[in-house]
């Protein structure tokens, strides 16, 4: 019963907490408090609304946004596992390569997409193309960190003397890599998704901001807000919520499902 009425507030909780601030926000509580004008922060219906209307002309810029999600995403959380693998075979020189991208990841987004802007204009291509390919190698960037670091120790925090019992019956680093570490390691993964995931939407995001194309969901943000049209750059950060958060819930789906064995 205990367990159950758990599971049942770390969703309650979250859900009336949200409840009361779309209340506050709807009534223009949060307007009179920050002294802000309804036009810079429309009602949230409002804004419900101009993206509803509007949602055809989205179309290009989501999927701008979330394939570049999804690619970076990918490649980065590919490279970071090698990279991790790497490091727990051969800790002398592996563990440098994970302090090398971790390095790269304390640089500011701001920085890492006009550096890769200027490197992909070496190849030629549309500005679509470069924008798109500058986005890609951010997240990419962004996304090995957090998946080399934690999957590194789903690699080594081993269960105790598991190791020593595989190398009691002769087995090799192969033997030992594939029936002890890398499923020792899948949990690890997930958990370094559930970071990787949000902060991948935000990378593209903000990265839209500094590329030469038109089209993507950041790009539209910046763009509105110029123009002064506060309502339709708001549907964009909703657009840009609901793709973090509807990408957050297919990842749990998948990790329930996934690690529904090895819990119970």
């Amino acid at each position: 019963m205990k367990h159950r009425w758990r599971n049942i507030s770390s969703v309650l909780y979250p859900l009336i907490a949200f409840s009361i601030l779309v209340i506050l926000w709807q009534t223009q509580v949060i307007n009179k408090v920050f002294s802000v004008d309804s036009q810079i922060l429309p009602q949230p219906f409002h804004i419900i609304g101009v993206m509803n209307d509007n949602l055809g002309k989205m179309a290009d810029d989501i999927w701008s946004t979330l394939s570049s999600v999804l690619i970076g995403l990918l490649i980065g959380s590919l490279l970071g596992y090698s990279l991790a693998i790497i490091a727990a075979l051969f800790p002398v020189g592996g563990k440098g390569g994970i302090s090398l991208v971790t390095a790269f990841n304390a640089v500011p987004i701001i920085a890492l997409t006009p550096v890769f802007m200027n490197l992909t204009k070496i190849g030629g291509g549309s500005s679509d193309f470069r924008s798109m390919l500058a986005k890609i190698l951010v997240i990419t960037v962004v996304s090995m960190s957090s998946m080399s670091i934690t999957a590194y120790r789903g690699l080594t925090e081993l269960k105790p003397f598991s190791k020593d019992l595989l190398l009691s019956y002769a087995c090799n680093k192969r033997t030992i890599l594939f029936k002890l570490r890398i499923p020792n390691s899948i949990s690890y993964v997930f958990t370094a998704l559930k970071i990787g995931i949000p902060t991948a939407v935000i990378t593209s995001v903000v990265s839209e901001y500094f590329t030469e194309s038109t089209v993507g969901v950041g790009y539209q943000i910046k763009a509105n807000i110029n123009l002064m049209q506060f309502s339709t750059a708001w549907s964009y950060i909703f657009v840009a919520c609901i793709m973090g958060i509807l990408l957050y819930m297919l990842l749990m789906l998948i990790s329930g499902i996934t690690l529904r064995h090895r819990k119970s």
